[in-house]
């Protein structure tokens, strides 16, 4: 039977500290509007490049640490950085903002980002001999831009001004002067979403030796809404994704489903490969600029760095059976119906429970479960909790009114079926998949069999419906490895 399923033959994760892009964080840049005084106390919160990547929970995110490590370290994590770490994730690089900084320019295709020629030179250097820099890439930085000019367009054509270490650097311009899909704020929060998802699957197709020909369709899972006033989320993300990683015999499209997009995409992107449409797919979600520092007023009352200073994106590539890799059990994909109900139990008995049941087993038979892995460093000061805990709360208390464990073995439950959260929390980064890399790894070395991932979603957010979602699926070692 498993023969019949498909695989996730590779995956990639990508950080990239943007701390001078928190000021325009949806949260951070409505509070300075009102409180000016309030973007001083963040520039003097935000952490260096060295800080960010000794931080626990991004060294797990990058495949460096696994989350069963960080679970024995010492808390608060911000305050036990781990020593000797490396921006080289074994899952994918972490950029600093320099770096970043030139992708965000060589990406752009319609000359929005200008930098000062002193600026540039800055650039070139830094993303030169970088992995995912390609010859092509390095032509599109240009020379740069008068200082005079950046600031004329910053003062009287509604650019943003961009800084890198408190220097004004450059500006991003808007496309059109009344056209709201279109003023700076919101081409910087796409193409910032673009760049990242770039990065992301160019590492995919390096640590996969995938050649950029042979993907058919490429499927994002972001949370931008690229359009114009006439369509607004419109899209193409894939698309435009796919044409700077070289995917020229693949075409795309963008999957929506506000937090939960993620595993919505890898269901999608498994569907098309086992009905024999596609054969090779790539999943990609780019990072969330308007939630970075979306938490940061908690952080400054609690006397801490502000940690929601890094994007996070991640890429996944969806094939056929290759006798290897761990397979995607399309026969138990859990759903979240229009008539389940939105109570918390409910939700979790449809994505958990239900689809358990369609294979004959019991949530006690599943090694490691996968929900929202929201860092709780970032959330709990602020006052939202601690969302992977209480998920796995939920989970253990259904375990036991199904007579699967008594009451008293709920904690042992979380602790070995469950997760500490390690994820930037941009909405579908944290959708479950972060643990994916994780998964691929223990399976093949004969860790675990199988991890049930798991997310949710807030259709209430447009205001359409009241609904809750979610869905869920299953990932299992292949039959075929014997490790």
């Amino acid at each position: 039977m498993m023969g019949d399923f498909p695989v996730v033959q590779s995956y990639a994760y990508l950080l990239a500290h943007t701390p001078e892009f928190v000021r325009y964080g949806s949260k951070p840049k409505r509070e300075i509007k009102y409180n000016p005084q309030l973007g001083p106390e963040i520039q003097a919160r935000l952490r260096s490049f060295d800080e960010a990547v000794s931080y626990p929970p991004n060294q797990v995110f990058i495949g460096n640490m696994h989350p069963e490590d960080l679970a024995k370290r010492p808390e608060p994590w911000w305050k036990n950085p781990v020593e000797g770490a490396s921006r080289e994730g074994a899952y994918g690089p972490f950029l600093n903002q320099l770096e970043f900084y030139g992708f965000l320019k060589m990406f752009d295709q319609f000359d929005l980002v200008w930098f000062t020629p002193e600026f540039t030179e800055q650039l070139r250097s830094a993303v030169a001999d970088h992995p995912l820099s390609v010859r092509t890439d390095l032509e599109k930085l240009g020379e740069g831009k008068p200082v005079n000019k950046v600031k004329y367009a910053i003062e009287n054509s509604g650019a943003l001004p961009l800084y890198y270490q408190k220097d004004l650097v450059g500006s991003f311009q808007r496309d059109h002067d009344e056209d709201e899909s279109l003023q700076a704020e919101v081409l910087f929060e796409n193409l910032i979403t673009k760049a990242s998802g770039v990065l992301a699957v160019r590492q995919l197709l390096k640590r996969s030796d995938t050649k950029p020909e042979q993907v058919d369709y490429i499927m994002s899972c972001s949370e931008e809404a690229i359009g114009d006033r006439y369509q607004r989320g419109g899209g193409n993300l894939a698309k435009a994704v796919g044409e700077d990683c070289g995917l020229v015999n693949a075409t795309g499209s963008d999957v929506k489903a506000f937090c939960a997009g993620p595993v919505y995409a890898m269901v999608h992107a498994a569907s098309l490969v086992k009905a024999g449409t596609f054969d090779t797919v790539v999943v990609f979600g780019g990072g969330c600029q308007t939630k970075l520092g979306m938490k940061f007023q908690g952080h400054l009352n609690h006397n801490m760095p502000i940690l929601e200073d890094v994007l996070g994106s991640m890429a996944f590539l969806i094939t056929k059976d290759d006798g290897v890799s761990p397979v995607i059990r399309l026969d138990s994909v859990g759903k979240h119906t229009i008539g389940d109900g939105s109570a918390q139990q409910d939700i979790m008995t449809s994505l958990v429970i239900r689809p358990l049941e369609k294979m004959g087993k019991k949530i006690t038979e599943v090694d490691k479960i996968s929900t929202e892995l929201h860092n709780p460093e970032v959330t709990v000061p602020q006052g939202s909790g601690n969302v992977p805990l209480n998920n796995y709360k939920l989970m253990a208390a259904l375990a036991v009114m199904n007579k699967e464990i008594d009451r008293t073995e709920m904690q042992r439950f979380i602790d070995e079926r469950g997760m500490p959260g390690f994820s930037p929390t941009q909405g579908h980064i944290p959708a479950a998949v972060p643990y994916l890399g994780h998964a691929s790894e223990a399976m093949a070395q004969g860790k675990i069999k199988n991890s049930l991932f798991v997310a949710k979603g807030s259709l209430f957010l447009g205001r359409m419906s009241r609904l809750s979602d979610g869905l869920s699926f299953f990932l299992e070692k292949n039959s075929s490895n014997n490790n």
